[in-house]
């Protein structure tokens, strides 16, 4: 389905430019310097060759690429808009080459260079074959194997002098094919590594969909898409991704649901061979809005402290973020109002109707920051007036320890679990650096909320508005799931939130006993009684297939489950390695696993246990022994990206607190591509010692210059060697055309395909 869904060419990305002088035709390489492997540069001249001007085709900058894409009732048109300057010494005269994937027809192309047509021609798959490994034997550039098997389009461009531009216009039509009630729109990127390695000075794609059949849930496995929809027309809605400098590590995907229920439930898979356990990804959504009669009714108690280091423009925010939540309650909702410090008030002595909120708002407008911070006092209290027969939200701010009253963590938990009931959620906001993280996740997760860290740079009413607008209208709660005709296991999240309107629910898994025929039960609570909602005729196949990104995330989610597993009972030595071997496995760089690519011993079993005995201690103490102040809030925010996120996380180590460095993974609740702590769903991230990259579900390491398959080790593995544009090398992507992604990668490689290992080294 992902290679039907590819069409035409993506330009700079699928593109590969061949730059020839205007008068001699001849290549020199003159690569540029090592600084300018990121970001725009101007490499030195090289000399140009007896009788000709030459250009190096790393003087080609890319200034824009920008994509608009229309989708209407699942015809998809695309329009694409670039500019290149050259930035070398001489007259580039150029060939574009761009791949079609299989099953690609050109119906409409209109190409265009400073407003006049070129003239392209389509390739059938055999001659573009030719072309394609005369490009590679030629540049000793492998990128465009990927594509061999398909065909292209040629087309030549105007020559390009110094320091002058040319824009470049293409728009394709395609048809987008619905499959599991899914449709699928890939814009290609991959190839962006036949660019070189330099980035897009600025890069930007947007989506504008409308469907004659209602949209359920919308997902990007691949970018942090910023996502607007209207809840009065559920049938449209518009994406978009836009940065600078952009090095693409994949394809841009995209995925809509068309919606066949109240509540849409979509199933994807991946399973890399029949003889390994397969992966899915269910996306659950819930209509965008619903009547108010639809919506449980629902307590909600604020839990606010009010201690003196409140005090300022802290305090001034937990008031107006007060004042949202009580403005914005249901008619049928319930409300009450806990502040603390040195002891606890309330508003009122029981749970009083949304229609009194407003005067509940200006009492807590009047009330100063003053005394010290009673926890569980505060919490306590607010959980003896739950009513166990209705769901009820707690929403509780701290910015400090316990400093009254119960100040040990785990008596206060202890005393939580034994007060509050089933029905009760629990969502966390801490403010700033001085608060008790291993009580603020234990709370939350235990109770099946959300938790915020919400730091000096960031207001504290707009956090608490942001998850209000999220949890504001249940439509489903208690939820559970069944899954008849498949063995499913290592569910993620583990326990399943509320379902509430409007908000997207992935979950990711893994499974055996594989079958066509399976059925999901989703049943939940409303208003007392129990409902369920049966999806019939879905698959999860034995065969080997599907899309690669589901392994990636659900090990993502893996990882960050065992690392707060890690954090907040202890580390021990199996908990480390299954946290390596998965790291190792997915290409999702952990503290454990950045030491051992240091180290150069990532591949042999026996060096990746020997390493992280070494250095367990060490980055345990980093995770176990802190928890409060700067350091265990990032690691508490990096932790908990990873155990929500939304999509896998980038191919770079996630930085985390002392002794492993500074910053963190942040992002709104359930965001998409992010973590549940605050900020927009992005991560902090900074490079590793060696590149890692994930190819189709294999995870690469560059060692020494060579791009090693993670699968492969060299204690229990001989290679067979294949020599780089050898008459041998080109023979088996004939017999294996699979390797041709891999062997993209460059002239040094190491792919494990059906238990051998390929080697494809240097003349």
């Amino acid at each position: 389905m992902k290679h039907q869904k590819w069409f035409l060419f993506g330009i700079i990305s699928v593109l590969f430019l061949i730059v020839m002088p205007a008068a001699a035709q001849i290549v020199v390489p003159c690569p540029p310097p090592p600084e300018c492997f990121r970001g725009p540069c101007i490499p030195p001249p090289c000399p140009p060759p007896p009788g000709g001007v030459f250009t190096d085709p790393s003087w080609l900058n890319i200034d824009y690429h920008r994509v608009n894409v229309t989708v209407e009732n699942q015809i998809a048109r695309t329009n694409v808009d670039m500019q290149f300057t050259n930035r070398g010494e001489g007259l580039a005269e150029g060939t574009f080459v761009f791949p079609l994937p299989q099953g690609a027809s050109v119906d409409q192309l209109t190409m265009f260079v400073n407003g006049q047509a070129i003239e392209a021609r389509i390739l059938p798959a055999e001659e573009a074959r030719g072309i394609y490994n005369e490009i590679v034997r030629q540049y000793r550039d492998p990128a465009l194997l990927e594509y061999i098997g398909s065909s292209a389009i040629q087309a030549n461009v105007f020559p390009i002098p110094p320091g002058e531009s040319r824009r470049i216009q293409i728009s394709y039509d395609q048809v987008l094919e619905a499959e599991n009630g899914l449709v699928h729109y890939v814009y290609p990127m991959t190839s962006a590594r036949a660019m070189r390695g330099r980035d897009i000075d600025q890069f930007s794609i947007s989506l504008d969909v409308t469907s004659a059949d209602e949209i359920g849930s919308v997902y990007s496995p691949t970018h942090n898409i910023a996502l607007a929809r209207e809840a009065s027309d559920t049938n449209h809605f518009r994406a978009g991704f836009e940065t600078s400098f952009y090095l693409p590590e994949g394809d841009f995907s995209l995925y809509y649901a068309l919606a066949n229920d109240e509540i849409s439930l979509n199933l994807l898979s991946y399973r890399e061979s029949a003889d390994e356990d397969g992966f899915f990804l269910l996306l659950v959504q819930p209509p965008l809005a619903v009547e108010e009669t639809q919506i449980v009714p629902k307590d909600v108690i604020l839990v606010v402290d009010q201690s003196g280091s409140m005090q300022g423009p802290k305090w001034e925010q937990a008031q107006q973020a007060a004042s949202y939540v009580l403005e914005n309650l249901n008619s049928e909702d319930r409300f009450n109002v806990v502040v603390f410090s040195t002891g606890a008030r309330i508003y009122s002595e029981r749970l009083e109707s949304a229609e009194i909120a407003p005067q509940a708002a200006d009492w807590v407008n009047n009330l100063i920051a003053e005394g010290g911070t009673d926890i569980n006092l505060a919490l306590q209290t607010a959980l003896e007036m739950t009513d166990p027969e209705r769901p009820t939200t707690i929403m509780f701010l701290t910015d400090g320890l316990a400093t009254e009253g119960v100040i040990e963590t785990d008596d206060i938990l202890a005393n939580v679990e034994a007060t509050a009931g089933e029905n009760v959620r629990i969502f966390t906001f801490g403010i700033g650096d001085d608060v008790d993280t291993f009580l603020l996740d234990a709370v939350h997760q235990q109770f099946r909320g959300a938790g915020t860290y919400v730091r000096t740079e960031e207001r504290i009413d707009e956090e608490v508005a942001s998850l209000y607008n999220k949890i504001n209208a249940p439509v489903l709660t208690d939820v559970q799931l069944d899954v008849e005709g498949a063995l499913v296991e290592l569910l993620y999240p583990a326990q399943l939130p509320d379902l509430f309107a409007g908000e997207q629910l992935t979950l990711v898994g893994r499974f055996r006993d594989a079958a066509e025929n399976v059925t999901v039960t989703l049943s939940g609570t409303v208003n007392g009684e129990t409902r369920s909602f049966i999806y019939e005729g879905l698959a999860l196949p034995a065969r080997a297939g599907g899309e690669p990104f589901i392994a990636r995330l659900w090990a993502t989610r893996r990882i960050g489950d065992l690392l707060n597993t890690i954090r907040l009972n202890g580390e021990n030595p199996e908990l480390v390695q299954s946290v390596v071997d998965l790291s190792v496995r997915y290409g999702i760089i952990t503290p454990y696993t950045s030491f051992l690519i240091e180290e150069n011993d990532i591949l042999t079993q026996s060096g990746r246990e020997q390493a992280a005995a070494d250095f367990a201690a060490e980055e345990a103490r980093g995770l176990t022994d802190n928890f409060t102040g700067s350091a265990a809030v990032d690691n508490a925010d990096n932790i908990a990206g990873l155990n929500n996120a939304q999509a896998p996380v980038p191919m770079a180590m996630p930085t985390m607190s002392a002794p492993y460095g500074q910053g963190g993974v942040t992002g709104g609740v359930g965001g998409q591509g992010g973590g549940a702590s605050g900020g927009d769903g992005t991560i902090t991230v900074a490079p590793v010692q060696n590149p890692v990259t994930n190819i189709n579900g294999k995870t690469f390491i560059n060692v020494e210059g060579v791009w090693n398959d993670t699968q492969f080790n060299p204690d229990t593995m001989e290679t067979e060697r294949i020599v780089f544009l050898s008459d041998e090398y080109f023979a088996l992507l004939e017999q294996h055309p699979e390797l041709a992604d891999y062997f993209a990668l460059g002239e040094r490689v190491i792919v494990v395909l059906d238990g051998v290992a390929y080697e494809v080294v240097s003349e």
